[in-house]
């Protein structure tokens, strides 16, 4: 059945989408008393699910598409259509179709109460609704009972909007982008930088290889068969997705720059969505939070293995196999372990070049269809700094500046790492206060916290190093005491970093620490300004004149008359970033010698 279609929803251009055909001419700025056309909602009918969501683009949020409202419905439409005595493919049932239907019904009515206008709900549909054999039934009775057209992206569209996600979990990326569903699975490249994104011009290449899918092809071949037969049947059909891995890689045009990195950086970095590769990515993280590593961050979103690890299959069928309960991995996705890992074999054995590491994105069809759809300059801006910024004083940005400037300028031999970025500085800035309410008993430890279970836990797009950046800052902040229970966390923070990115944790926390006692309101009078830090890298210091280091100069305003004592309580203050510079504070072998040096002057002139 083919449906009249409109302009996609207003959000700025790019690659969009249709939305519901009986809305055709109506102005999309005329919604009804109570409404709120920042509203979206989306239903995503995958194999293994149907995921219902709510989201706010509302300004100045937008780039971290927050969610008002989600909910999942356990049905699984790839299963729906397998007949469990034969294997064989049958048409969604009516039962199935009544359940989805009434699903869908619900959402609506969820929407109305929430202030979703109409115009702005839309139902997307991939591989199991697309190949099913009624699959114009299912779809019409939807939209006979809904009124909601159902969106069905093309085999290799369904890619596309996978690495659009993708593109909205990372404020960069750069590698092969793989999506596995139930029913099938999309590979692709993707290069996405300050909010410019390139795709493969063949846009993705799709495969039947999904883990529901894969895991009753697996079984097929193991049907009616000897062992040593079941074992020669899987092997030609391993050679056989070999294959179409390398003949996938040349089709999708890999930029040459992309694989000179790759050669001479030990593989490709994969970026990996679908709730197929999410299962094992949870496996990992068991596996890291079980074993005597602590790894300290459960959210999938920005979760990063290395390659031995995300290749080691039999290690995690084994979890999956004997654990009695793993963290967000239910017993359907336990089932299909075997066949993900048949499938993670095959990619490393096959790819060019190999796999250096794994990254994993919450990003899906919710996040692909609104972030494709979003003005350039609100995709390149940086998740963490847009996160934070609802949490800004009316001088964060002038916070911001007085760090920065505590930050030395890279020389040829000396520099400080990329990850101390500007927009975490910004960051750091917006968040300064987040906690200062609390008392001390408190505040350190919610700020550690604050990345992973706390206010900013929720946020998409941020890399798990980023959370750990911006969390031990904070903690720093408050003065860096803990109680005993949370020691240990901070610790398992710091291990996802490297030692030198910890060290600057440390002193820029402090810096943030001096700045909020000069500055307790978090505002500032620019007409007159109390400080002005500069830093330079400087040899010969310590008692012996032996060490290198860093020389922080603060400022201060020279006044006729200061009550407030200002120079004399900085000199007592700045001892607390003089302290990281002290070789028993230095983490591990790294760090360096700091020397803070407070003198007046006329800012004003």
């Amino acid at each position: 059945m083919s449906t009249p279609q409109r302009p996609a929803l207003n959000m700025g251009g790019g690659n969009q989408f249709p939305c519901n055909p009986r809305l055709e001419g109506r102005d999309d700025k005329a919604f009804s008393p109570g409404e709120n056309d920042q509203l979206y909602g989306v239903v995503d009918m995958g194999s293994n699910g149907i995921r219902f969501s709510i989201s706010n683009l509302s300004a100045p949020t937008t780039r971290v598409i927050p969610t008002v409202h989600f909910h999942r419905v356990n049905i699984s439409l790839y299963e729906a259509q397998i007949d469990t005595d034969t294997g064989d493919r049958i048409p969604i049932p009516k039962s199935v179709i009544n359940r989805v239907v009434s699903a869908i019904v619900r959402f609506q009515i969820i929407c109305v109460e929430i202030g979703v206008p109409s115009s702005n709900i839309r139902i997307i549909a991939t591989e199991a609704t697309r190949t099913a054999i009624n699959s114009t039934a299912f779809t019409d009775a939807i939209l006979n009972k809904t009124g909601l057209p159902v969106q069905m992206l093309r085999k290799e569209e369904e890619g596309i909007v996978g690495a659009w996600g993708i593109a909205s979990s990372f404020s960069d990326v750069e590698g092969l982008a793989l999506d596995l569903g139930g029913g099938s699975m999309q590979m692709t490249w993707i290069m996405s930088h300050a909010g410019n994104i390139h795709l493969s011009p063949q846009e993705s290449v799709s495969f039947p290889y999904g883990a529901a899918a894969l895991t009753q092809k697996l079984a097929d071949l193991e049907r009616d068969k000897s062992k040593k037969e079941a074992e020669k049947a899987k092997e030609k059909f391993r050679q056989e997705m070999a294959s179409n891995f390398r003949d996938a890689f040349e089709r999708l045009e890999v930029p040459e720059s992309m694989i000179k990195k790759a050669r001479a950086g030990g593989g490709f970095p994969l970026y990996l969505s679908g709730g197929g590769f999410r299962g094992w990515g949870y496996l990992l993280l068991y596996l890291h939070q079980t074993r005597g590593q602590s790894y300290p961050i459960s959210i999938i979103n920005g979760y990063s293995a290395p390659k031995e690890d995300f290749e080691n299959t039999e290690a995690l069928k084994e979890v999956a196999r004997t654990a009695h309960e793993i963290f967000r991995v239910s017993d359907r996705r336990r089932k299909q372990v075997p066949s993900v890992a048949f499938l993670v074999k095959v990619l490393a054995e096959s790819l060019p070049h190999g796999i250096k590491e794994a990254h994993f994105c919450q990003g899906g069809v919710r996040e692909g269809v609104l972030f494709r759809e979003m003005l350039p300059f609100i995709r390149q801006q940086d998740p963490l700094e847009v996160a934070t910024a609802a949490h800004a004083t009316s001088s964060a940005q002038s916070i911001a500046a007085l760090i920065l400037a505590a930050l030395p300028r890279p020389a040829e031999d000396r520099t400080f790492p990329s990850s101390m970025s500007l927009h975490l500085i910004q960051a750091f800035a917006n968040a300064l206060y987040v906690h200062a309410t609390m008392s001390k008993e408190l505040s350190s430890s919610a700020a550690l916290y604050s990345t992973s279970t706390g206010i900013l836990a929720s946020t998409h797009g941020i890399p798990h190093s980023h959370r750990a950046l911006l969390a031990l800052m904070l903690q720093e902040r408050y003065g860096g005491e803990l109680p005993p229970r949370d020691v240990d966390f901070k610790s398992h923070l710091q291990g996802i970093l490297t030692p030198e990115e910890v060290w600057w944790t440390r002193y820029l926390g402090k810096v943030g620490l001096v700045l909020s006692q000069l500055y307790p309101t978090g505002s500032i009078d620019s007409s007159k300004p109390r400080i002005l830090p500069a830093s330079r890298w400087v040899q010969g210091l310590g008692k012996k004149g032996k060490k290198d280091g860093l020389e922080l100069t603060i400022s201060v305003q020279r006044v006729e008359y200061d009550p407030t004592n200002l120079k004399e309580e900085l000199k007592h203050d700045v001892q607390k970033i003089e302290k990281v510079g002290k070789k028993k504070n230095w983490i591990g072998n790294w760090g360096m010698k700091v020397v803070v040096l407070v003198q007046e002057e006329d800012l004003l002139q």
